[in-house]
């Protein structure tokens, strides 16, 4: 049987940061040419967390295993994953190369975790260069950190 073929796009940040967050992600199949927004805000947060939460929410959304197109304007998530700095964290125990504490490693947990469930190829994109998954993974970041809302309470 062959896998579902999902785009993600995902994003996060705060205004300030650290400050109040939102994260969304914006998932599209493939097979069924359907398109699932997801987004959601934190009181007190970072930047990173939100790109990573944001990355956590998408993956837990499927249902199967999936091959999943990710992209991210975050490099702090896609290096992670393409450059082996989440092997090298692991390998060390937690710990940068300077051998400090890897940041936010609770999430990097989960995100490492829910990545094994699916064949995912890690995309970079620039922010707010009009890419158009990306532009609106941002306007519902936006939304949720603004409106305090979730996708959940959108239903």
């Amino acid at each position: 049987m062959t896998k579902p073929i999902v785009h993600i796009y995902s994003d996060g940040g705060c205004a300030p940061n650290p400050g109040p967050g939102g994260w969304a992600a914006v998932l599209i199949s493939m097979d069924h040419q359907t398109t699932r927004e997801l987004f959601g805000h934190e009181k007190a947060t970072t930047n990173n967390r939100m790109e990573l939460l944001a990355a956590i929410r998408a993956l837990e959304s499927l249902k199967v295993s999936c091959v999943v197109e990710f992209h991210t304007d975050s490099q702090y998530i896609q290096k992670a994953f393409v450059d082996g700095w989440l092997v090298n964290w692991k390998r060390r125990g937690g710990k940068t190369a300077a051998k400090k504490p890897v940041k936010n490693e609770d999430l990097w947990r989960e995100l490492d975790a829910l990545a094994k469930e699916h064949e995912i190829k890690w995309h970079w994109v620039k922010g707010h260069a009009g890419n158009p998954g990306n532009e609106r993974a941002d306007e519902l970041v936006n939304y949720a950190r603004k409106h305090k809302k979730t996708s959940d309470e959108e239903e």
